[in-house]
């Protein structure tokens, strides 16, 4: 079966259900988003969620966010997941490419994102798309 990528546009129960199953594969720490976060990720200016799905079944998403800065527009590409279940077969992919569109289309210059050395798939995918390695560092304050 094909994978679509579409916008997320509206909260539904199902989307609700797919965060709940999908944020856990992600992440162990972080808590899982209410129907009003997800409504307010969405309603974002900068935001964009996209959502994988095979058939009736949401199998991956990913956030992108858009802004514009004194030295251009530029993206950021966040909480990328796929269900494990759905891993390997193009999904995280089509998820990358349809967030490059639509930055390019957007105006941005660059596109940033980040990856722990233990995705060593993800790793290698973000790579064959052309991303490249940066040498920065990565500062992170806590609140």
């Amino acid at each position: 079966m094909a994978i679509e990528i579409s916008i997320c546009e509206s909260v539904d129960e199902a989307v609700v259900a797919a965060f709940q199953r999908l944020i856990p594969q992600l992440s162990s720490s972080s808590s899982l988003p209410t129907a009003g976060q997800l409504v307010e990720i969405l309603n974002h200016d900068a935001s964009t969620v996209l959502l994988a799905r095979e058939g009736d079944t949401i199998v991956g998403s990913m956030t992108l966010i858009v802004f514009a800065i004194p030295t251009g527009v530029r993206a950021w590409i966040e909480d990328v997941v796929v269900d494990e279940q759905a891993r390997g077969q193009g999904v995280g992919e089509a998820l990358n490419q349809r967030a490059i569109e639509i930055a390019t289309k957007a105006g941005a210059k660059t596109i940033d994102l980040t990856s722990r050395p233990s995705r060593e798939a993800a790793n290698r995918l973000y790579q064959r798309l052309g991303f490249t390695a940066r040498e920065t560092n990565i500062y992170r304050y806590e609140v």
